[in-house]
């Protein structure tokens, strides 16, 4: 199903045209039906002579609804560009062409209304030229004109024909796989209960759904789908819907929410857009200008961050990061629009380039700047690397989400990518979502970091064994599941090597001056003379200072079996076999018989058993130890 809207000034009969060609008035508030002005959105729907059941929203002309008007407009195939033939273009007229053309909207008629009022042919050749010129360089030049009355019905028909003719030239919505339905209504009928509409972007929802209504993360289930009051089991891309949610009170929703499945979308306060400022405007666009955000069917305030200028004349372009006032839902790609609060005027627009920037952005940082100049006007491809780049280590699933790409085609691009050598994949997942992956030159240049951050640390601290795995974690601001991948790809390639919760450049090794390694002789003589009773750790430290100990306790040169007790290792080796051997003759070994046996303190004893408990070569069995397993 195709979607057409309404522009243009108020009181130029786009209301009046729609009933006459649906027999549906579009207006639905008393108040609009008295004032005969639309002030909400309007929806009727339409059969062409094809048989396609297409949907019209009309929208309001007039200046104090266009917000309304704006919340309609987002999601539609085609427009229907109403100038009255009795008053021709007006200045509604021009801002609703200029927001038409910010959105990109490709497809239109220009329709020429209230013919019946025109005696004089030379009077509606001036408005159609005056049409002509309207439109000219606009995204509408090549649109055609039809002449209609809704009066008389004159001019329906060719109308009629040519919606049908420019449909047919116009693709349907892609079916992303992620449905999310922009709210424009949101009301309650009494046995039903909450219902919204929208038109439904990006995927299909089925009855029985769960969804979750966005930003407020309130989950829900879709009771009912409707498109114009016709039943559905789905509802697809493209078609104006109305879902009946279950477990979501009406009040607990507005318009420019987002219904979307659970997990598909993030709501986000701040945009990275290109910008194009209309050159119809007195005024420099500055930095820091407080403006209103109208994407999809949402408004909100936002401050309007300029990079690389300090000013926007009439007619540029540029880029700006808006920090919103509100969460919203958005995707790479989502056209907008921005108007002064007050006085109420368009600005201009333009497109989301990164819905989820990392951070607030320098103004005038060549490497930001240079990065949206990519993403605005890169292939897939280019867009996609573009975005991994700045994402340094990234799920394949927060890639989709930024990049705003379909499934299908992000995962094609990918495995080109790999196979190109541009993108290494650092951790494999069945499900190719949760599969992390690093673009070529980012890993080259993280394994470049770490390498030199742990030669650093290896010169600053020769004695240890290695830097502290959270400390380098830290240090490389990694999410603890792209940390480990990391390691785990470095350890696989021999460029690292683990001990415990230590991480060590491989042949990196602890080395003693000579003067710390005569310190050293002289404390390991102290240990080989009295093996089973040599100092403790509180004595070393005394003897050689706590850093070469620990530096000989890394370079295994003893061994620490509790917070005070070390030994060397032969002494620490024939004590574990004689345990061993007493227990396959005796069976059990008591504290008093290993004390007895060394002719050491109570206090070795208790480290030496508790030391062999912990690695598992004895247990305790009340007083006395048993073999547990051969060490």
């Amino acid at each position: 199903m195709h979607i057409v809207g309404t522009a243009g000034h108020v009181d130029h009969g786009k209301s009046t045209l729609i009933k006459a060609l649906t027999g549906v008035h579009p207006d639905r508030l008393k108040e609009e039906i008295e004032r005969e002005m639309t002030i909400e959105l309007g929806f009727a729907a339409l059969q062409l002579p094809n048989g396609e059941q297409i949907g019209i929203v009309d929208t309001p002309g007039h200046r104090d609804f266009i917000g309304n008007m704006l919340a309609g407009i987002g999601g539609i195939d085609a427009v229907l560009l109403v100038i009255a033939a009795d008053e021709g273009v007006s200045a509604q007229t021009r801002e609703h062409l200029a927001i038409l053309d910010l959105l990109q909207i490709q497809k239109g008629i220009i329709v020429i209304t209230k013919t019946d009022l025109i005696n004089d042919p030379e009077w509606l050749e001036l408005v159609e030229l005056e049409a002509r010129e309207l439109v000219h360089d606009t995204s509408l030049s090549d649109a055609p004109l039809v002449k209609v009355s809704a009066k008389t019905g004159a001019g329906l028909q060719d109308l009629i024909q040519t919606m049908e003719r420019v449909l047919e030239e116009t693709p349907v919505k892609s079916d992303y796989g992620r449905p999310r339905l922009p709210i424009d209504r949101v009301f309650s009928l009494t046995g039903f209960g909450t219902i919204v509409t929208g038109t439904l972007l990006d995927g299909t929802f089925s009855l029985g759904e769960e969804v979750v209504c966005l930003p407020a993360g309130l989950h829900a289930r879709i009771r009912g789908i409707q498109n114009h009051n016709q039943k559905q089991m789905q509802s697809h891309p493209g078609t104006r819907t109305a879902l009946n949610l279950s477990g979501i009170d009406k009040s607990q929703i507005t318009r420019g929410d987002v219904i979307a499945l659970p997990g598909s979308y993030k709501p986000t306060q701040l945009l990275d857009v290109s910008f194009r400022y209309l050159p119809s405007l007195s005024a420099s666009f500055e930095h820091n200008t407080e403006v209103k955000l109208f994407i999809g069917a949402s408004e909100t305030v936002a401050q309007a961050r300029l990079l690389g200028a300090n000013r926007l004349e009439p007619g540029e372009e540029g880029f700006l990061q808006l920090r919103l006032a509100s969460p919203i839902v958005a995707v790479r790609g989502d056209r907008y629009i921005l108007r002064l609060p007050s006085p109420s005027e368009t600005l201009g627009g333009g497109i989301v380039l990164d819905a989820h920037p990392a951070k607030l952005h320098r103004r005038f940082n060549a490497a930001v700047l240079q990065e949206l100049q990519g993403l605005r006007k890169g292939n897939p491809a280019e867009i996609l690397l573009q975005t991994l780049t700045g994402l340094v280590v990234s799920t394949v699933a927060d890639l989709q989400q930024k990049i705003g790409f379909e499934e299908n085609q992000t995962l094609a691009l990918l495995q080109e990518l790999v196979q190109n050598s541009q993108i290494i994949v650092l951790k494999p997942d069945s499900n190719p979502q949760k599969s992390l992956i690093i673009t070529t030159s980012n890993w080259e240049k993280l394994e470049q970091t770490i390498l030199q951050t742990l030669q650093a640390y290896h010169q600053a601290h020769p004695l240890h064994l290695g830097m502290a795995r959270e400390a380098l974690r830290s240090q490389l601001e990694l999410t603890q599941a792209a940390f480990d991948a990391v390691l785990s790809r470095l350890i696989n390639t021999n460029l690292i090597e683990e001990h415990g919760a230590l991480i060590a450049k491989a042949g990196d090794t602890i080395s003693f001056t000579p003067s710390q390694q005569a310190q050293a002789d002289i404390l390991l003589e102290k240990f080989k003379a009295a093996p089973y009773t040599p100092p403790d750790v509180t004595e070393a430290k005394a003897l050689v200072g706590e850093e070469l100990l620990q530096g000989m306790i890394a370079h295994q040169d003893l061994v620490q079996v509790s917070e005070q007790i070390v030994f060397t290792p032969a002494a620490l080796a024939e004590m574990s076999a004689w345990v061993q051997s007493y227990l396959q003759e005796h069976g059990m070994l008591t504290l008093a018989e290993f004390r007895d046996h060394f002719q050491t303190s109570r206090k070795y004893a208790v480290a030496v058993l508790e030391y062999l408990d912990e690695k598992g070569v004895t247990k305790r069995k009340g007083d006395a130890r048993v073999l547990n397993r051969i060490k």
